[in-house]
Order: C-alpha cells, then sequence, then structure tokens
C-alpha cells in the first residue's frame, strides 16, 4: 500500500512563473507521510500559454528541474514534477520528470500526441517516440501525458510493456472536463490499472482548466477526486489488487488483437 498525493496546482497567469515554482516547491517541500506525488502538465507556464512555453522553455539540467529535485529530496519522496517546456538541441518537448527521494531522476517521457493540430502544440514542441514505464512505490507505472489520455492504444502498449498504475498529468480544460472523467475511468476498466490523474485548475491565455484529478481503482471505482479549485488530493494506492481482479475477471486473457 503506497499514499500518494496529486497536486492539483492553479497555474493561472496573474501569478508570476518565478512565484508559482517557488509556491509549488514548497507544497512538495511540506508534504508528510506520502511515496509519491504528481504535479500537472505544463504548470509553470500553464498548458495552453505556448508563448510562455517557449519563453520559459529550458534544458533538463536547468534551474526548474533542479529546484523539484532538491524539492523532492528535502521531502523523501518519489516526486513526478509534471512536464515543463524542455529545450534540448533546439528542439521543444513537453517533457514528465519523475524524480526518487535522493533527487536524482528516474525516468523522463516526452509526450507523443501534441494537442491543436498544427496551430497549437506542434507549432511549438517536437512529440516524443517512446513509451516510458519505471517501477515506483505505485508498482510498474506507465507515464501518460494529457491528450495521450484520447488514443487507448498507446495505453495497451504500456499495459504490454507491464503496467499496473498509469500516471498521468494533464492540463484539460474545463470545457471538455466530462471527456476527461470517461476516459480516465475507461483506461483504467479497459487495462485493469490504477489510474492516479493530476489536471491543473486556474485560467491562462484565456483558457480555464477544469480539475478534478482523480484516482481510480483497476475495477473502475473512483477512490477520491477533487474539484474544481487548487487542493492536494490523497489517496491509497494498493497494486495488490490488480493482480487480484485480473485473476477474478480475466478479461485480458480474450484479447484477439
Amino acid at each position: 500500500m503506497s499514499r500518494v498525493a496529486v497536486i492539483q496546482l492553479d497555474s493561472s497567469d496573474t501569478e508570476p512563473v518565478a512565484e508559482r515554482i517557488e509556491r509549488a516547491a514548497g507544497i512538495v517541500e511540506r508534504l508528510e507521510r506520502v511515496d509519491v506525488a504528481v504535479l500537472p502538465e505544463l504548470w509553470h507556464v500553464g498548458a495552453f500559454d505556448l508563448e510562455a512555453a517557449k519563453a520559459h522553455s529550458e534544458p533538463l539540467d536547468g534551474p526548474l528541474v533542479e529546484r523539484m529535485r532538491a524539492a523532492a529530496r528535502t521531502a523523501g519522496i518519489v516526486l513526478d514534477m509534471g512536464s515543463f517546456a524542455e529545450l534540448a538541441a533546439g528542439q521543444r518537448y513537453n517533457t514528465r520528470v519523475v524524480i526518487d527521494s535522493d533527487g536524482g531522476i528516474l525516468a523522463t517521457y516526452r509526450k507523443q500526441h501534441l494537442f491543436g493540430w498544427e496551430d497549437g502544440e506542434p507549432s511549438v514542441m517536437t512529440a516524443g517516440e517512446s513509451l516510458v514505464v519505471l517501477p515506483t512505490p505505485l508498482g510498474a507505472t506507465g507515464l501518460a501525458t494529457c491528450y495521450d489520455l484520447r488514443f487507448p492504444e498507446m495505453f495497451r502498449r504500456l499495459l504490454d510493456s507491464g503496467s499496473e498504475t498509469f500516471l498521468i498529468a494533464s492540463g484539460w480544460p474545463a470545457l471538455r472536463i466530462e471527456h476527461w472523467a470517461v476516459l480516465n475511468r475507461a483506461r483504467a476498466i479497459e487495462d485493469q490499472c490504477w489510474v492516479v490523474a493530476c489536471n491543473g485548475v486556474g485560467t491562462h491565455n484565456g483558457v480555464t482548466l477544469g480539475g478534478r484529478s482523480v484516482v481510480i481503482d483497476p475495477r473502475g471505482t473512483v477512490v477520491a477526486e477533487a474539484g474544481s479549485d487548487e487542493e492536494i488530493l490523497y489517496a491509497d494506492v494498493d497494486t495488490a489488487i490488480v493482480h487480484e481482479w485480473r485473476r477474478a475477471f480475466p478479461v485480458l486473457a480474450d484479447r484477439r488483437l
């Protein structure tokens, strides 16, 4: 049994980026009796503010990741710091970083499905190419970011790579928040995995994020769900339930494709 903290952070553009970074780091450092914490997608600039993402992009060894590595080390937890605008070899990526309790980088994941067609993320970011499944206190953990949620074939591949838990960081808008709720439950039900999904809140670049971060068990039961304001959502994740449910209802054995 592991305790997760889902940090549903406000990324409203009334708050300077530097202040938000320090505030988020402070939230992480004050966490207690938690094994894993997760932040939303592009929380430092706001997921829909692509100009801010360009202006504040930085390399993996830049000050943002270094600050969050220090926060994870102080808290003594595994931290999925959500995603940031990574600058590497002249390209920008929407990159997740998972940090261990000693401040080391466990894994990075570059978002594969970029949202907004040619005028959205693809105009600023380059798509990643590799799936990531890594061991965490939540079991074998597959990473996905926001728009990835709409592509069930990606989650099947994460499942086939051993995933017991899907850890999702997002900047999902309030306009389509019911899609968010349905798709998270669908990914849990069809893959018989835990889903730990962290969404942002607040308004930036004229878009309001919808919150409703959620933890869902492998049977599709919502264990914990946040509202539409900034909050920290806590839940216990027991990966033994994954295997118990897969034995009791062995639907995955009937796959034909």
